[in-house]
């Protein structure tokens, strides 16, 4: 299967040279399914089986450095909307080479995978199949390129890494936000298609591959055999979805890069790089909750300590209940200009928006602190 970039026809009108490139895909992937059982595809073992072939290899391919070298100078939001702009285009190509085999006999035939042979598949879900798992490595894909464009870390041998990755593709959890907002942007006579294909129970409890097969192939199921005032229904759900999933990746990974850069920032100008750890450990647990953000920025802020300053606290590491007493005696034992601290202390409580109460108390009960006489 092709392990870099569906990058031609990024920056030229050649609806030609698309249609050649997606029919080449289409193409390795009729071979990938003709490998795949009936017990596969009712068990949404494809998406194991597709998502293994449709990282590995490309990962090691498509980094940052390959980015640099196709968009030098480029900033990466513009990087970025142009890869979300060429994935929507592909996906409208193969929804229209797709929508021509799609009738009603195809969706009745997907019925009769339950008295099928399990080693056999009919060519009408095969059908389906090209079509499904073309949009599914797509919209993988286009996320992990924007991951790197961001450079938010990802590693796909990692469960935790690839399970994000995969709940970003293809808005898990975040279906829900999705149709809400970011419809918006499809035409109004669309809305009403694209809620639909986002409708439903949101996958959420399981990280099992299989699961998230079914999902996505009953959440395709509705592009089959309905018209669209003439426009296949097909196309436009690729080129919309797809889009949407390009936007969902970008706010996400953008929203990282946010948090991760803020984290660099803290350690490069901080003189206090342990101290800083534990205010901004306090500030975090200030009101007894912890925001996705605010893991995220405390993860990477012990990271780049470690990296930049050599700085590892056991202690802070072995913590489980945060003593703001002991906090203020490690800050008063320390001389010196400690105003960096509340600089820390107002960007940390900020990372995930407005201050709250309880942050506002633990700031000002620093100042007094810092700013000793």
């Amino acid at each position: 299967m092709t392990d870099a970039p569906m990058d031609a026809g990024d920056n030229d009108a050649d609806d030609d040279g698309a249609r050649r490139i997606v029919e080449q895909e289409r193409a390795e992937l009729k071979d990938f399914v003709k490998g795949l059982s009936a017990d596969d595809i009712k068990s949404g073992n494809w998406f194991t089986k597709l998502s293994a072939q449709a990282m590995n290899s490309y990962t090691q391919k498509v980094d940052w450095q390959y980015f640099q070298e196709r968009y030098e100078g480029v900033p990466p939001d513009a990087i970025v909307d142009q890869r979300i702009k060429m994935a929507s285009r592909y996906a409208a190509l193969e929804g229209a080479l797709s929508a021509g085999a799609y009738t009603a006999a195809v969706a009745a035939t997907i019925g009769s995978l339950g008295g099928a042979s399990p080693a056999t598949v009919p060519a009408a879900v095969a059908t389906m199949m090209v079509d499904v798992a073309f949009i599914t490595r797509l919209q993988l894909r286009l996320a992990y390129d924007v991951s790197v464009l961001y450079q938010v870390p990802l590693d796909v041998s990692d469960p935790e890494d690839m399970w994000k990755l995969i709940r970003v593709a293809f808005t898990i959890k975040g279906g829900e936000a999705v149709h809400k907002g970011a419809v918006k942007a499809v035409p109004v006579m669309v809305r009403p298609l694209v809620k639909r294909f986002y409708s439903g129970p949101v996958l959420s409890a399981t990280r099992g591959l299989p699961v998230v097969g079914k999902y996505l192939l009953q959440r395709n199921v509705i592009k089959i055999g309905i018209p669209l005032v003439g426009v296949p229904l097909a196309a436009v759900l690729n080129r919309y979805t797809t889009l949407l999933a390009g936007r969902h990746a970008r706010a996400v990974f953008r929203n990282d890069a946010r948090v991760i850069e803020l984290a660099e920032r803290l350690s490069k100008e901080s003189r206090h790089p342990q101290l800083m750890l534990w205010v901004a450990w306090l500030v975090i647990r200030a009101n007894q909750k912890i925001s996705d953000d605010e893991a995220l920025l405390m993860r990477h802020l012990v990271r780049v300590v470690r990296d930049e300053h050599q700085v590892v606290d056991e202690q802070l590491a072995r913590l489980v209940e945060i003593d703001r007493a002991e906090v203020w005696r490690r800050i008063d034992a320390e001389p010196g200009d400690l105003s960096d601290l509340l600089d820390v202390a107002d960007r940390v409580a900020a990372v995930d928006g407005e201050l709250n109460a309880r942050e506002k108390a633990v700031i000002s009960e620093l100042r007094e602190h810092c700013l000793r006489d």
